[in-house]
Order: C-alpha cells, then structure tokens, then sequence
C-alpha cells in the first residue's frame, strides 16, 4: 500500500511539472535537454556552466547582446557556454523549417569566422564553431521543460554545471549582472 501511495505522489509530481503548472524557479534543479540544430545534443546539467537564451526571430538581437555581455573569461572555455533557443509557431511547415535550418547554418558558420580573431588573441586554437549553440524550438518543448506556460518570450536563465538555475532575467541582463551569475 506505502509502494502504491508513492507511486501515486511521483506521477502526480511529474505530470504536474509535465503539465507546465509553474516556471523553474531561482535555485531549482533543471535539467533541459536541448538538440542543437546541427543534431548535437546538450543539456542543462551536463557539467557546464550554460546561459541560455529564449527569444524569437524579431528579438534575435538580444541574443547578441546578451553574447556581447557575456565575459571574456567565458569566450572558448569549455566550462561555459551559451544556447540560443530560437522559438517559432507550431505552424511553422516542414519546407519552411527546413530552409530556416539552412539559414542559420550559414549564418552561424559566418559568426564562427567572424569570432576567429577574438579566438587567436586569446590564444586558442579549437574551434569557434563549435561554441555557438543554437536550437530551433517549433513546438513550445524547451519553454515546457522550464515550466513556462507560454513560448515566444525572451527569457535568460543562468544554469550551474549541475542544472541548478542560478538567476533568470525577463530583459537582457547588465554585464555585471550576468557576470556574477556566471561566477
């Protein structure tokens, strides 16, 4: 009877945390498994330090500065990075996703080029490619697994290496700010 009573006390706890029923919240657990659109999978308690950034196509220059803010000490150091999660409609068709994957293929590949100097007066030699982490979200999934009702709003959370969310802004975050967040 206990065995059935905990069962019963589980499910509940995961359908409500399925359902969307509250936002993770500022030192909560969060493991957020992302599939970056190249195929590479990533997740919030992988043992990196992650920034992760939702937004939507209108509000991609936020991203940027939120990139732009991001300390130097994080630019190449495997202990951090940063996820842009890029959400769209549910509408979005097949064909459309398709060339918008195509798109921002290309465009990362020229972000990549265009980080290269940075990379070279630090004096790294990995590359920059393979720092910048984006993921299409065309069904709200990402949005659900932080408990957020809605998609399509600008949010940056903060994760330490261990999925724990460490601080959440609603607008981009001063330097200083996300500086500390990511200590």
């Amino acid at each position: 009877m206990r065995a059935t009573s905990i069962f019963l006390t589980v499910l509940l706890a995961l359908t409500t945390v399925a359902s969307g029923a509250y936002a993770v919240a500022t030192g909560e657990h969060a493991v957020v498994k992302l599939t970056e659109i190249d195929g590479r999978t990533l997740s919030t308690g992988d043992g990196v330090v992650t920034t992760l950034v939702l937004t939507t196509r209108p509000e991609s220059n936020k991203a940027h500065q939120v990139g732009d803010r991001t300390p130097v000490r994080c630019l190449g150091n495997p202990k951090y990075r940063m996820v842009t999660v890029v959400q769209f409609s549910k509408s979005t068709s097949g064909t459309v996703r398709y060339l918008l994957t195509k798109l921002a293929l290309s465009r990362i590949n020229s972000e990549a080029k265009d980080l290269k100097p940075r990379y070279r007066a630090k004096n790294l030699t990995t590359d920059p490619r393979q720092d910048i982490h984006v993921v299409f979200d065309f069904d709200g999934g990402v949005a659900s697994q932080l408990g957020l009702k809605e998609s399509g709003t600008f949010k940056v959370f903060v994760f330490g290496p261990d999925g724990t969310l460490r601080r959440q802004w609603t607008t981009v975050p001063e330097a200083q700010e996300l500086d500390a967040a990511l200590q």
